[in-house]
């Protein structure tokens, strides 16, 4: 009999494809001779490397015709069996669909944000899970897999001392706390003000030193937070994604919302206090495959460490893309959030 050939598709964002990992782990798991290829946005190739799930990693840019037009060529080429279409949008499911692969699997109407999609799939996936990674997790399992999810390792390259930027150099980030303000929308992102007086509440009663860590656009979280720690003198930091995953794996604890260096910070084993609002952390929040469950209040994780969720009581859940912060976040206080990192940092020690 045939190895099954499958083509995996989630092109983005960073948090999206770690929340893809445990459902293509478990469909290695069941088919560990089969080729599995990734097709993502080149900027995400190192982190899809990293998992060591993918016999073969493609990359397209689906804003250029002449890409999509060499990704649709190869895919024919590759005679897949199967396409599993992890994204369920337009720019992801049309591929297959186009390229002929004879059967596409992904989600029903009820489960995609962009209408008419399922129409391009042979399988249509109700998801009757909560949390988004094992809601991935039905489509594998419709594809064959045993198991819905499956454990993963992360395994980035080491980096030299001297390939780190000059400002992560030294004795002094040998123990650190990062701190994410950022969130792609702005009503996700608990004020940066709070998190400089996080920043400078456990410089001082903790005695270590955080490092900012913000993306594109984010510039002015970052400022204002640095501004609002005193003389806690963080570190800012805005990289590659490898740089990152070092740096995320080497924390003591990550701070930060529903953000993709939060969700990958998870996933290297790196406990976390995830601060929620508008989105809801049954779907979308912390989520280690050692219980199969996501985190939603305090709950062990990976190696025995500890996910702290802090959310307020009561909020509705809205993934409205506002600018203003969501007024649930300005409920989660500075002093409940210093008592997660203490917490995590007591365990640590």
């Amino acid at each position: 009999m045939a190895e099954r050939r499958f083509l995996v598709l989630r092109l983005g964002s960073l948090g999206d494809i770690v929340h893809t990992f445990p459902a293509v782990a478990a469909l290695r798991e069941s088919f560990p001779a089969a080729e599995i290829v990734w097709l993502t946005h080149a900027r995400y190739k190192l982190l899809v490397q990293s998992s060591g799930l993918a016999s073969k990693i493609w990359t397209t840019d689906t804003r250029a015709i002449s890409s999509l037009i060499k990704t649709i060529r190869e895919i024919r080429t590759a005679s897949f069996d199967t396409a599993i279409d992890y994204q369920g949008l337009w720019k992801s499911a049309s591929l297959p669909f186009v390229a002929g692969v004879k059967r596409r699997i992904g989600f029903s109407p009820e489960s995609v944000r962009e209408f008419g999609v399922p129409l391009l799939y042979t399988d249509r996936v109700q998801a009757t899970s909560a949390h988004v990674a094992d809601q991935n997790g039905e489509l594998s399992k419709r594809a064959g897999a045993q198991n819905a999810v499956a454990n993963f390792h992360l395994d980035p390259p080491p980096l030299q001392h001297e390939e780190l930027p000059p400002n992560l150099r030294g004795d002094v980030m040998k123990t650190y706390i990062v701190l994410s303000p950022g969130g792609g929308w702005r009503s996700k992102c608990w004020p940066p003000e709070r998190f400089g007086e996080l920043c400078e509440k456990i410089f001082q009663s903790l005695s270590l030193r955080c490092v900012i860590n913000y993306g594109p656009g984010e510039e002015d979280l970052a400022f204002k937070l640095r501004a609002a720690s005193g003389d806690a003198a963080p570190v800012l930091f805005n990289g590659e994604l490898g740089v990152l995953m070092t740096l995320l794996r080497s924390a003591v604890c990550v701070v930060g919302g529903d953000t993709g260096p939060l969700h990958l910070a998870v996933a290297l084993g790196t406990p976390v206090v995830a601060l929620f609002g508008p989105t809801d952390p049954a779907r979308n929040g912390p989520y280690r495959t050692v219980s199969n469950s996501p985190s939603t209040a305090q709950s062990s994780g990976a190696q025995g460490r500890e996910d702290i969720v802090l959310r307020a009581l009561n909020v509705v859940t809205t993934h409205s893309r506002q600018d203003q912060t969501h007024p649930s976040m300005l409920e989660i206080q500075i002093e409940s959030v210093f008592e997660a990192v203490r917490r995590i940092v007591e365990a640590h020690n």
